[in-house]
């Protein structure tokens, strides 16, 4: 979905990662880091801070490939490495929206399943040879809705961010649905 926003994004980060020469494994490891500082936010229901530092995990999410693509240093285990990253930061992220108490512990594990769900079939799909990059709530989509409805909850009142992690669950299983039947129609 935010496919299209890939070379406005490549103008922008070039600057930034021809001064960032530094291993990306690095940058790609300090993110769920960043993921703590979030998950302490939404567990002390500092929506702010939540919010600003999924802002920043994610900037470090596109930054590592920008700095591994710019200096050449791309490789099979900086993209596993960075997946993997991801799936621990999606998981954290969610734990402390748990601890927060924005929603029940079931809603929440719904919404961890969910987010590895959607980029599990993604990457099961690659394994078999299948494209897989479609679906209405990519991680990208996901972490831009989760900041919205922190923002959301932090001025109109935490009922509000409960709404959106119900529907991010919704939508993350939709968009396992999506990749199912766009898979099976590319294998069958």
């Amino acid at each position: 979905m935010l496919q299209s926003l890939r070379p406005l994004l490549t103008r922008i980060l070039n600057p930034i990662a021809r001064n960032l020469n530094i291993n990306p494994n690095i940058v790609t490891v300090i993110s769920p880091f960043v993921a703590v500082i979030a998950a302490y936010g939404f567990a002390n229901h500092l929506l702010i801070l939540g919010c600003a530092a999924i802002l920043f995990s994610g900037l470090l999410d596109v930054v590592d490939g920008a700095v591994a693509r710019y200096h050449g240093r791309s490789s099979k285990f900086g993209a596993f490495l960075d997946s993997t990253m991801d799936r621990f930061a999606d998981a954290i992220i969610y734990i402390g929206i748990i601890f927060g108490g924005y929603c029940d512990w079931f809603v929440g594990i719904l919404a961890i399943h969910s987010a590895i769900t959607v980029s599990y079939v993604r990457s099961r799909a690659e394994s078999q040879g299948a494209e897989c990059n479609i679906g209405i709530a990519e991680r990208a989509v996901r972490m831009i809705i989760l900041m919205i409805g922190a923002l959301i909850g932090h001025f109109a009142g935490d009922i509000y961010f409960t709404y959106v992690i119900y529907i991010l669950v919704i939508l993350s299983y939709f968009t396992v649905a999506q990749r199912i039947m766009y898979v099976w129609r590319q294998l069958k």
